[in-house]
């Protein structure tokens, strides 16, 4: 790839990320009064964040099962309100021993 083709793409998206940021703080000036759109904007964070990782859990590991047994520990743990260290130890732990077995299996 040449070097123009990859400063013309590192411009762009210099240019789309700066846009997402300036444009909200230069079209909204007053202070957001509805209720709905606040209760909306407050989360779009956590909905962002979710859309991020949820993928990339079913492909941390070698293997979608131990993915899958890892997440529904997780779930599991977080519905049981468990701290959120526990939460990833324990779906870390699940994931490795998962990956154990399988790789015993395996041989």
């Amino acid at each position: 790839m040449s070097n123009f083709k990859i400063y013309a793409a590192v411009s762009v998206m210099a240019l789309t990320t700066y846009l997402i940021r300036m444009l909200p703080i230069t079209l909204f000036k007053k202070r957001i009064t509805n209720i709905y759109i606040r209760s909306f904007l407050s989360y779009v964070p956590f909905t962002v964040l979710g859309a991020m990782t949820f993928p990339a859990i079913f492909y941390a590991t070698g293997n979608t099962v131990s993915a899958g047994i890892g997440f529904i520990v997780a779930l599991l743990l977080a519905w049981k309100k468990k701290g959120l260290l526990t939460v990833s130890l324990a779906s870390a732990a699940a994931v490795f021993l998962v990956e154990q077995v399988l790789h015993l299996l395996s041989l």
